[in-house]
């Protein structure tokens, strides 16, 4: 279940709560009473992380997914014939050149 973050605008009350997704959006203050209650934007609460699907087609545009190791094998020749720079400049990162920054 996700959590919403709501705020009162006559009286600037905040609380965050669990809600399923079919709760309907409340707008009573629980703490003045007064009919401002609303629910607030936030940013999500996760983080994709590693080379899945996210990394490979949607992070970085084509420059991300053409550097990111594929185990599909028409990639792989490819991957090799780069050069030594693109194996140089990613081990010389300090994350390993496995993050958002490469």
């Amino acid at each position: 279940m996700p959590i919403y973050a709501y705020r009162c605008s006559a009286c600037g009350h905040a609380k965050d709560l669990l809600q399923k997704l079919s709760d309907p959006v409340l707008s009573t203050c629980p703490a003045c009473g007064a009919d401002a209650f609303s629910k607030q934007v936030t940013a999500a609460g996760f983080q994709l992380k590693g080379s899945g699907w996210y990394a490979t087609d949607f992070k970085g545009g084509a420059a991300a997914a053409a550097a990111a190791p594929t185990a599909d094998a028409t990639a792989a020749p490819a991957a090799q014939g780069k050069g030594d720079a693109t194996a140089a400049a990613t081990a010389s990162a300090p994350c390993g050149g496995s993050c958002a920054c490469h």
